[in-house]
């Protein structure tokens, strides 16, 4: 009588931790399939868009006209009636967090001579070295006006939200 009992809960056991694989086996396919497919999503969105990157921070990101949240939880957006690519100031945000991935989580260790490279659709390149970093508050636009240059102007939130971090490159010759 013993032993069929045994036999029972060693059944039970075996179907139990099955069961527990094919659930975990289930969840870290749901986190990979959805991991490849914003990989995916990310890719053709370079392929499709203007590219911003800066190899020594390991950044690269796509850039969509505007900056409303529908385009900076998808890619970097470009301030709508500012520069173009190589002349004037070309202005850009993208979010940056410590808690999710976002595209300028590195930029606050960009450093001063660090090249930035604009890509155009077309994947024409312009290089840009890093001339300025400023912190400044969310209400201080005066970051996106012409100053007579070309420029790419890179802004992001600081840690902790409450400030702006900008970035200037400006156009090598």
């Amino acid at each position: 009588m013993k032993s069929k009992t045994h036999r029972k809960k060693r059944w039970a056991l075996f179907f139990a931790g099955l069961i527990a694989i094919i659930i975990g086996v289930s969840v870290l396919g749901f986190f990979g399939i959805r991991k490849i497919y914003r990989e995916w999503k990310k890719q053709k969105l370079m392929h499709e868009n203007p590219v911003v990157e800066i190899t020594d921070l390991n950044i690269k990101a796509p850039i969509l006209e505007g900056t409303d949240n529908s385009i900076l939880s998808k890619a970097v957006g470009h301030f709508s009636g500012s520069g173009d690519f190589g002349k004037g100031n070309y202005c850009i945000a993208g979010h940056s967090s410590t808690i999710y991935k976002e595209y300028f989580n590195n930029l606050k260790n960009i450093e001063i001579g660090m090249t930035i490279t604009l890509y155009n659709k077309d994947k024409k390149s312009y290089n840009y070295t890093v001339a300025e970093m400023n912190i400044v508050e969310p209400n201080e636009i005066w970051v996106l006006d012409d100053f007579g240059d070309n420029r790419i102007t890179i802004i992001t939130c600081t840690d902790d939200g409450s400030q702006r971090l900008v970035v200037v490159g400006l156009l090598q010759q």
